[in-house]
């Protein structure tokens, strides 16, 4: 059993040294790879580190570790990567476009509007009409006091009403 555990401790030790070979051989190029092909030195950092705990698994496996390997499996994380971010931002497009749909924002006259507010009221404003809350539990949500709450929503209404006017009576003379 004894000889068992050695020879188990010599295997363990053997692929640490293959893998730290590796990584000392490679991280700084990967990185800069990433770096050079991503937004931020974070997000380099983040998927620098994903190649090395990929590396890692390979090395378990008994797999041979080399620089090529390593930037094979850099490439294969930095295409994830891409076709992530595309499907988050085409989430968060479609998610838009469905949040503008639900609110009746045809020309997008109120939504460019409701920008110009401030911020404090438009959510004051989207808080009470689109999402159903009653002044009390804005008062709670946004930590200030119910009265706060109804004078923001009586300044976003009066001012959402002007800024309509406006923005129609600017519509009425281009025409």
């Amino acid at each position: 059993m004894k000889v068992q555990t050695e020879q188990g401790d010599r295997v363990e030790l053997a692929r640490q040294k293959l893998f730290l070979a590796a990584h000392a051989a490679s991280h700084d190029k990967v990185y800069r790879y990433f770096r050079r092909r991503t937004e931020s030195a974070s997000t380099a950092e983040d998927l620098t580190a994903e190649v090395f705990r990929i590396a890692w698994e390979k090395c378990l496996q008994g797999q041979e570790l080399s620089v090529l390997m390593v930037f094979g499996i850099a490439r294969n994380v930095l295409r994830n990567h891409h076709r992530a971010t595309a499907r988050s931002l085409n989430l968060v497009q479609q998610l838009e476009l469905q949040r503008t749909q639900q609110l009746g924002f045809d020309d997008g006259t109120v939504a460019d509007v409701l920008d110009r507010l401030k911020p404090e009221e438009r959510e004051v404003l989207l808080l009470t009409y689109w999402d159903g809350f009653t002044s009390a539990e804005i008062s709670a949500l946004l930590n200030v006091t119910a009265t706060a709450v109804r004078m923001r929503l009586h300044r976003a209404r009066k001012q959402l009403s002007e800024l309509l006017r406006m923005d129609q009576a600017t519509e009425d003379v281009q025409r």
